[in-house]
């Protein structure tokens, strides 16, 4: 499944479903190749569309019924001017009129109906795709995320599904709706002159051919004013956000932002440009056809040779029918570009439906009671590798934890610490061996059973950009006001908050970066404290504070894990003194087990890192 096509290509393709008489558009490259990379199978577009089988086919009936509604009002103009007028017939005429006008009404109203109708469809599969694709990717692990780009996942939910739209009302129904008018308008035409019709058929092929040159043209200028549209978006986004405008403030790189931002709005303003003068050459290309055509009939209908004694009500009929022919030709052979373009939509779309987790949900979970939970982790044999034929990241760790108790994990960067901490968290499962809780394997629990007893907080803070309450409840929404207070103080940030104008209903900003690093992080502690888990893993949750901070949430820390299991990741090893077992990693394996005495009195490895850590703390306060 290839992630490396842009959304934009396709969505463009599948948005010009719906222009139908703009001229035959082309097949864009990266629509035929990503089908060939993942082709679709067509009983699997229609299993989406099943559930609204009847819509769909009241759809279609109204695109008939409408299609040969319509073709009346040329044969009611010829009876007005044939008829009705030369005889003075006033019966006739009111009766013409009105039917012209309940033509009008009906078509108009039945338009209505179709367009209700059939965007209720697409919006209903839009809204299943989206939540089924939202939710399949919610159960990937981090592997996934980290190995995807991050505006990929979000240009398939979002404008991928988005472009779902147009097959159902525009792709789908214009099949139809051409097919009806263009069969139907060319019986009409033939009815009313087939010497005409004759004439038609030799024009018409031109015509459809110079529209066809001029769409095309068009097409390759605005294909590249979205690339340079998109450039600028991008450039936007990264300099003009919260993270892009520090990185070019202390990077002193703002005035090449900026140099880069001007030459991509003067190439815009170039192709703007050519985008107006190449829709002007349409216009005027367009206006020559339609002018063309019934200037031709015409002068076919003043000779006697081709009129075949054809009145002027027939002349007016036909001309009418002729000039609106060419709207549902043009369609029909855009059919086949609309059709690449949809199927390569619903590829990208499939293709991350497809997407095997490698953390699979339980096929029949082990249900449990948090509430009962010991505590008690296990560690058997367990190796990971981010990737087959790589290092392996953990190799061959046994390790148990009881209940109640504190595990240090120390080691140099690299050394494989965050990793194993994130498979008690299940994020990621072991290439062999296991992890468990009490003795049931992870892998036997589902999602949300494992959140509910394993709570973590990482190096990394997250916060979303809503209120401080609204990020606490995510953790727990049914927690009331006195819990969400004696949460931000076990985590020391109670004062913080309670000094805030607005309390509990401040807005954290984007990622949280209203507030200090510091700040963020007890923040988040208060969410995992709130969460009130058997199990905890700190992974340098205290990395971003300050020493005085550090050492009032270390306490409230050791405080709040008494009677809980605690799994803790430390760049401080001053930190871990108290756990009472450390395990010193190196190279994803267990190097050394024991207390902080017992391993300093083995001189090892654990040894070595507490005399650097020393000696790097000395020369910073030196």
């Amino acid at each position: 499944m290839s992630e490396d096509f842009s959304s934009g290509g396709v969505g463009a393709g599948v948005g010009g479903g719906g222009r139908a008489g703009r001229g035959p558009m082309k097949v864009d490259p990266r629509d035929r190749a990503q089908l060939e990379l993942s082709p679709v199978a067509p009983r699997r577009i229609l299993a989406l569309f099943a559930p609204h089988r009847l819509p769909i086919a009241i759809v279609v009936a109204i695109i008939v019924v409408s299609s040969t509604v319509a073709l009346a009002q040329p044969f009611l103009v010829k009876a007005i001017i044939d008829d009705a007028l030369p005889h003075s017939d006033i019966r006739l005429l009111v009766l013409a009129v009105a039917g012209m006008l309940v033509v009008t009404v009906v078509t108009a109203l039945l338009g209505v109906a179709q367009t209700w109708i059939s965007t209720r469809v697409g919006q209903q599969v839009m809204h299943r795709l989206r939540t089924d694709v939202f939710a399949h990717l919610q159960k990937q692990s981090m592997g996934f995320f980290t190995r995807t780009r991050g505006g990929e996942v979000q240009s398939r939910i979002i404008q991928d599904i988005g472009g779902m739209q147009s097959v159902a009302t525009s792709t789908a129904t214009s099949i139809a709706s051409n097919l009806t008018t263009a069969v139907g308008t060319a019986i009409a035409m033939v009815a009313l002159s087939w010497r005409l019709s004759l004439l038609s058929l030799l024009v018409l092929p031109p015509a459809v051919w110079l529209t066809r040159r001029v769409a095309l043209l068009r097409r390759e200028i605005t294909a590249a004013l979205q690339r340079r549209l998109a450039d600028m978006h991008v450039q936007v986004d990264e300099g003009l956000s919260v993270s892009g405008v520090l990185l070019t403030k202390t990077l002193g790189a703002g005035s090449a932002a900026t140099d880069r931002f001007a030459t991509t709005s003067a190439e815009l303003v170039e192709l703007e440009l050519r985008s107006q003068l190449a829709g002007r050459w349409r216009m005027a290309t367009m206006s020559i056809v339609f002018a063309t055509i019934p200037a031709l009939l015409y002068l076919a209908a003043g000779f006697p040779a081709t009129s075949g004694g054809m009145t002027i009500g027939t002349l007016v009929a036909f001309t009418a029918l002729q000039a609106g022919i060419f709207r549902p030709v043009m369609g029909l052979l855009n059919v086949g570009v609309q059709w690449v373009s949809s199927m390569a939509l619903f590829s990208r779309i499939f293709g991350y439906l497809d997407l095997v987790t490698d953390v699979p949900a339980p096929v029949a979970p082990v249900t449990i009671d948090p509430a009962r939970v010991q505590g008690e982790v296990v560690f058997d044999d367990v190796s990971f590798a981010y990737a087959a034929g790589s290092p392996p990241a953990v190799d061959r760790v046994s390790l148990v934890v009881p209940a109640g108790s504190s595990l240090a994990l120390v080691g140099d960067t690299g050394s494989g610490k965050s990793t194993l901490a994130s498979l008690v968290s299940r994020l990621r499962d072991p290439a062999s061996g296991s992890v468990s809780i009490d003795g049931i394997d992870l892998r036997r629990l589902d999602e949300a059973s494992i959140a509910s007893i394993v709570g973590v907080v990482s190096q990394e803070t997250y916060l979303v950009h809503d209120t401080i309450r609204a990020n606490l409840m995510l953790a727990r929404p049914e927690a009331t006001k006195s819990q969400l207070w004696q949460a931000l103080a076990a985590a020391q940030v109670a004062d913080l908050v309670a000094g805030l104008p607005e309390g509990l209903e401040t807005v954290v900003g984007s990622r949280g970066h209203r507030f200090s690093g510091g700040e963020k992080q007890r923040l988040a502690v208060a969410r995992t404290i709130l969460r009130d888990p058997k199990v905890l893993v700190l992974d340098e949750a205290t990395s971003a504070l300050d020493n005085r901070t550090e050492r009032a949430l270390q306490a409230a820390l050791d405080q709040l894990s008494l009677g809980r299991t605690t799994i803790t990741i430390a760049h401080r090893l001053s930190t871990v003194r108290d756990a009472d077992q450390i395990a010193v990693l190196q190279a994803g394996r267990v190097v050394e087990v024991g207390t902080h005495e017992s391993l300093l009195d083995r001189g090892g490895r654990y040894a070595d890192l507490v005399a650097a850590s020393e000696r790097a703390e000395y020369a910073l306060v030196g």
